[in-house]
């Protein structure tokens, strides 16, 4: 008598996470996200940990996310997961400014963005 449950946004061999609302701007972020797509979790994970970007930690924990979330709710072999995709959108951008000189304004934008990690599980080849 009740709804009809809510089709997957993912394929059955697929599991997602998205992190909003992080505080650096599109283009940083999407140099971190660059450096793991296509790869397994495993080198993902090590990558990020030893990463020199201050944004490569909030990356590891929407990756970890998406693992969890592989194994938990979709039943996935983790040792078999890559990161299938990897992108990133803008968010808000709060404009602040700062005075300047002869009674002038100066625009500072703060950009926040966000990230969503697909990862998928792929058979090893003999």
């Amino acid at each position: 008598m009740g709804k009809d449950k809510n089709p997957r946004r993912v394929a059955e061999n697929e599991a997602m996470a998205k992190l909003r609302m992080l505080r650096t701007s599109p283009q940083k972020l999407n140099l971190v996200a660059a450096m793991i797509r296509g790869k397994k979790v495993e080198k993902a994970l090590n990558d990020l940990t030893f990463s020199h970007k201050r944004i490569a930690e909030d990356v590891k924990k929407c990756l970890q996310s998406a693992i969890a979330n592989a194994e938990n709710n979709h039943g996935l072999d983790v040792d078999e997961l890559i990161v299938a995709e990897a992108w990133v959108g803008k968010n808000l951008i709060m404009k602040r400014g700062r005075p300047r000189a002869r009674g002038r304004f100066g625009k500072i934008h703060k950009p926040f963005s966000e990230l969503t990690i697909k990862v998928r599980q792929v058979e090893e080849q003999a």
